[in-house]
Parts: structure tokens; C-alpha cells; sequence
């Protein structure tokens, strides 16, 4: 009967040590939700690597708004010779209509007859046009606005794919039109080209290396164009 006593006493021991280890096995589970946060990490490289990817796709301002250096809607644009021009005066139509700047430089406006207007602004032209109409209308109202702009261009000619007239804003330079004229004849004279420029009545002529400029030495000779330059290329 002791030995009995025992058995039961060693069994229920046996029982009693191994259920610790037991609940440890069933406690292992509920740690174990760790791994399944991890998948948050890359979500969150994500968001916060979405505001650069978008920026990048967002077209600058200047292709937004769709505005060129030569847009005549620039306070800084001056007529010049051919321009045309869409004169207003409100209500009175037979004031209005569009003038075309002669070679002199001038137009011919009903009751104000001749103006010279090559190099001023439109809103310069507006404002000597009120006040020119004010003896002849009660508080005369004109708007200017260029409609086609003609004057803005220079001529190339010489050694070069295609000779002609090319139309220029306010930043293209000489290296930009002899690239746009398709470039040079194999035997055009490289270092010998040059710029005619009409300054003060008189006419000035400007060296122009071409294979110093594209190569980075001669950037000084790469004028910046003015409406009537020539540049020839020997």
C-alpha cells in the first residue's frame, strides 16, 4: 500500500512540474503578434517618399502659365518696325481699328495724325493716345495691344545650312540661330564670322569665334540679339 502511496505521490509531482512549461508553450502565441506589424514599415517609407515623387511629376510654373519672353502681353515689349497694332477708343469706332508701324516708324491715327512709336511700350502709346484724343472726345478710354509682332528679327546668311529671316525674343543669342539654321557649311570660316549691328546711325561690327563659343572660351561673343543684327558667316 505504501509503495502504491508513492506512485501516485511521484505522478502527480511529475504533472505538477511539467504544466508550468505547458502554459509557457500556450503563452509563446500570443507574443508572437510582432512579425505582423512589420509589413507598416515599408507603408510608411511609402507615404512619406509620395510627396517627392509627386513634386517631380509637377510641371514648372513657366509651362503651367504658357508665357514666352516675347509675349507682347509684357509690360517690357517695344513696337518696332511692322508690328501691328489693335488700337480701341471705346465708342467711337471710327477711331479704332489696326495701324501698321511704317518703315519710318510711324502711324496714322484719325484726329491725332502721325505718332512715332517704335520703342515705346503699348501702355505708352494708350496714354499719349487719351491725351492726344482729349480735345476731340469726353474722356477718351484706349487700349493697345499688339497683334502680330514682325519686328523682332534678324538675318543670317553666308556659309550655313539655310539663310533667311529668323524671328528672336528677347534672349536668343547668335550660337541659338546659327543651331537653328541647321549649323555650318563645312567650309564656312569659323573664326572669322561676325555680327552688324545698326548703333546710332551707324554701323558696328562684332566678332563671333564659333568654335571658341562652343567650347566655352568665347562667351562674351555670343551677343545676345537686337531686331535688325545681320550675322554673316564668310
Amino acid at each position: 500500500m505504501k509503495n502504491v502511496k508513492e506512485f501516485f505521490f511521484i505522478a502527480a509531482l511529475s504533472v505538477g512540474l511539467a504544466s508550468p512549461a505547458a502554459k509557457a508553450q500556450d503563452a509563446k502565441p500570443a507574443t508572437t503578434p510582432a512579425p505582423a506589424s512589420a509589413p507598416s514599415a515599408p507603408t510608411s517609407a511609402a507615404a512619406q517618399s509620395a510627396p517627392t515623387s509627386q513634386k517631380s511629376l509637377q510641371p514648372s510654373s513657366s509651362k503651367v502659365k504658357g508665357i514666352k519672353s516675347d509675349d507682347p502681353s509684357l509690360a517690357g515689349y517695344t513696337i518696332g518696325e511692322q508690328d501691328v497694332l489693335d488700337i480701341d477708343v471705346w465708342r467711337e469706332k471710327e477711331l479704332s481699328g489696326q495701324v501698321v508701324v511704317r518703315p519710318d516708324g510711324k502711324i496714322t491715327v484719325p484726329l491725332v495724325n502721325e505718332i512715332y512709336v517704335i520703342g515705346m511700350t503699348p501702355l505708352q502709346l494708350q496714354t499719349m493716345l487719351m491725351d492726344k484724343l482729349q480735345p476731340f472726345v469726353t474722356a477718351p478710354q484706349v487700349t493697345v495691344a499688339v497683334h502680330e509682332i514682325n519686328s523682332r528679327k534678324v538675318y543670317l546668311m553666308g556659309e550655313v545650312a539655310h539663310e533667311g529671316v529668323f524671328h528672336i525674343n528677347s534672349t536668343t543669342t547668335v550660337s541659338q540661330i546659327i543651331a537653328e539654321a541647321g549649323g555650318l557649311h563645312p567650309y564656312a570660316k569659323r573664326s572669322k564670322i561676325y555680327i552688324l549691328r545698326n548703333v546710332d546711325g551707324k554701323q558696328v561690327r562684332f566678332p563671333f569665334n564659333y568654335d571658341a563659343v562652343i567650347k566655352g572660351k568665347g562667351n562674351s561673343q555670343d551677343l545676345v540679339l537686337k531686331p535688325g543684327d545681320k550675322i554673316v558667316v564668310p
